[in-house]
């Protein structure tokens, strides 16, 4: 049940920060924070495609979080859903044409790690002077 928690908070918050991205980038640039330019910059983000998908797929993320709150540690949850670093970071290269540095990739690598050794599925070992190490299960 975790791991399909984790599914729905992974791939539909994925989802939802490149749409959103995407459409916050079509709406342009936020400089005009008075009342009148917010509810105008809100009326025009609710006629936009973009963020219209990109919301309701965050709701989606967001209560699929709380359900794995419900029954796992925050200290599990949180690093294990990280793994949406990742694939944001492919996505922005590969649909919103962003230009990614080995340092993002890096960056995004040692996320992916992290993920792993706190996944608890028992496939991460490391050999430490001849001594095998488990991480996991």
């Amino acid at each position: 049940m975790k791991w399909l928690l984790i599914a729905l908070i992974v791939i539909p918050g994925t989802i939802a920060d490149v749409l959103n991205a995407k459409g916050m980038k079509r709406n342009g640039e936020v400089r005009d924070f008075r009342p009148r330019a917010i509810f105008r910059l809100i009326a025009s983000l609710a006629r936009n495609p973009y963020v219209g998908v990109g919301v309701p797929a965050m709701a989606v993320s967001f209560f699929a979080l709380m359900a794995l709150l419900s029954i796992t540690n925050l200290s599990f949850a949180v690093p294990a859903t990280a793994f949406s670093y990742v694939l944001e970071t492919a996505l922005s290269k590969y649909i919103l044409k962003e230009h990614i540095g080995w340092r993002r990739w890096a960056g995004a690598s040692l996320v992916s790690c992290g993920v792993l050794l706190v996944a608890d599925l028992g496939l991460v070992k490391f050999v430490v002077s001849g001594w095998s190490v488990y991480l996991g299960g």
